[in-house]
């Protein structure tokens, strides 16, 4: 299968550098997949999973919180507003957001307090979902 370069940066790091077969993320219209020839595209990141098939088989998971992806003929490039490998994600604590932003939408007294108990449910949800995608690859 033909590859191509990719390249996964967000503030704080650079999460992936290499060669790759396949990228998929969820883009601001849904889901995209990413193969070699790709036509040129820009577009906006939901916070999701990210899986990259790497050229030597092995794959690779990593949730971004937003950004953008940018696809050339022989590069692919994701700018991440936050991003963190699968692996690393703490699914105990991740949980804990989760029950503490349902208890703040339960509890709200304003408008801006629901914006931000959704949106931090929102995270939460696409980080668990980041994980169960980790999960199913690694088999476990």
């Amino acid at each position: 299968m033909a590859t191509f370069k990719c390249r996964v940066v967000s503030a704080r790091e650079e999460l992936y550098v290499g060669d790759i077969n396949v990228l998929v993320a969820t883009g601001h219209d849904g889901e995209l997949g990413i193969l070699a020839g790709h036509t040129p595209l820009i577009t906006l990141l939901k916070p999701g999973p990210m899986h990259l098939k790497s050229a030597d088989g092995t794959d690779e998971v990593i949730y971004v919180k937003g950004g953008v992806l940018e696809v050339q003929p022989h590069m692919v490039t994701v700018l991440a507003d936050s991003a963190e490998r699968a692996s690393n994600l703490d699914e105990v604590k991740i949980a804990e957001a989760r029950r503490h932003a349902e208890q703040l939408l339960a509890n709200q007294s304003s408008d801006v307090q629901t914006g931000a108990a959704l949106a931090a449910l929102a995270e939460s949800l696409a980080q668990l979902q980041t994980i169960q995608k980790y999960k199913n690859r690694a088999g476990g």
